[in-house]
């Protein structure tokens, strides 16, 4: 075996939700490894596995642009269910021996799971050795959710009020991709959201170890780390960009006048008396009509707001304007509006929207757990 200097190596640990045995089987099962062994975004494309010390296995990696990136090496101990070293050499990188790194895996029983201890070395540089921790890192998340009874439950938590437009956007996202996740209710600037959060805002998600906030970046997260259908349009770059106009629309103006001039006023009166401020609310009124009339217009006769499918856009609409119809005075402006109405049935009609329904008086379940449809990550 040629292996170059450990001068940098990588260390991690993960518990898995499964019996050793399982977790063994994953790295040497040809089957298991096509399951699992990819960062999020790629799919496996070829596998062979021969478990053995001296065996060889090699890996191919593929990028939805179809890219195909591979790898392999040779098996150097096997001592099943508790301990595995390998190599490890990229493709295409120039001489053998400046590329080959060794991985050394662990998995000692505990609470009732597995601790999967990694030590991978061999490096030539930091910058090398941080880019495989966050490869690898996906990777791993990918392996939690082939073993875990709750499948990618097991690593996809959203941090957020139920009630939210933004928290419910995500959910939404989730559900059309197929996606089982935890939802943790946590209201704006309590602790559990700014522990994710710089300023304290919702929702966040994690994933794993990974952490996310902002809603639009947590959207194109979901949309490039898994499998199903496009939360950001695949029609092409005017597709793309109306979507992120309609977004931007709902989010700088709809937001302010629905959400904060609007609704909150009802959930929390700031007017004399502890009763709705209704010189905020009755400014707020024109700006909503406006909103309404843009989205008229460009709803047309079309259910979705860009091409005929959901997307980004969508999903922030539907509970946005679904808040402005359980307002007082809201049913009246929106029934001026048949595009929006049409619209709007149609999408509350989809189980990704009845998925995460807000309750308004805020009994949110805080370990609410949503599986539409388990889904294999990408």
């Amino acid at each position: 075996m040629t292996t170059q200097a450990a001068t940098f190596e990588l260390e991690m640990t993960r518990h898995i939700r499964a019996p050793r045995e399982k977790v063994f089987e994953a790295f040497t099962d040809e089957a298991a490894m096509a399951a699992w062994h990819c960062p999020r975004g790629l799919s496996v494309g070829e596998v062979s596995a021969d478990a053995r010390v001296g065996g060889r296995y090699r890996i191919t990696m593929v990028t939805k642009d179809g890219v195909v990136h591979g790898s392999g090496g040779v098996y150097q101990v096997i001592e099943r269910p508790s301990f595995l070293a390998y190599t490890w050499a990229w493709d295409g990188e120039g001489d053998a021996a400046a590329r080959t790194t060794l991985i050394e895996v662990t998995l000692t029983e505990k609470d009732g799971g597995t601790q999967l201890h990694m030590r991978h070395t061999g490096f030539p540089d930091a910058a090398v050795r941080d880019d495989h921790h966050q490869g690898w890192t996906s990777v791993f998340n990918r392996l939690v959710d082939y073993l875990d009874p709750e499948g990618t439950a097991g690593n996809v938590v959203v941090v957020g009020s139920p009630i939210s437009p933004y928290t419910r956007a995500v959910r939404i996202a989730l559900a059309e991709k197929g996606v089982a996740y935890v939802l943790k209710s946590v209201a704006p600037h309590k602790p559990e959201a700014d522990a994710i959060h710089p300023f304290g805002r919702i929702p966040a998600l994690y994933d794993g170890p990974l952490e996310f906030y902002e809603t639009r970046a947590i959207l194109r997260y979901i949309d490039e780390a898994f499998q199903g259908p496009a939360v950001f349009p695949a029609g092409g770059v005017t597709s793309r960009a109306r979507a992120e106009q309609w977004y931007s629309v709902l989010n700088d103006y709809g937001y302010d006048a629905i959400v904060k001039r609007g609704v909150l006023q009802y959930m929390f009166p700031s007017g004399e008396g502890g009763q709705p401020n209704r010189a905020i609310i009755d400014a707020a009124m024109p700006d909503i009509d406006r909103l309404l009339a843009t989205l008229d217009e460009g709803y047309g006769p079309r259910d979705y707001l860009v091409g005929n499918t959901p997307c980004i856009a969508d999903y922030f609409a539907a509970p946005l304007l679904y808040s402005l119809s359980k307002m007082p005075g809201g049913q009246a402006l929106l029934a001026k509006y048949p595009n929006v109405q049409r619209a709007q049935a149609v999408m509350q009609a989809r189980p990704s929207f009845m998925s995460a329904e807000p309750d308004f008086e805020g009994k949110g379940d805080a370990s609410n757990v949503t599986p539409l449809r388990k889904a294999s990550a990408a």
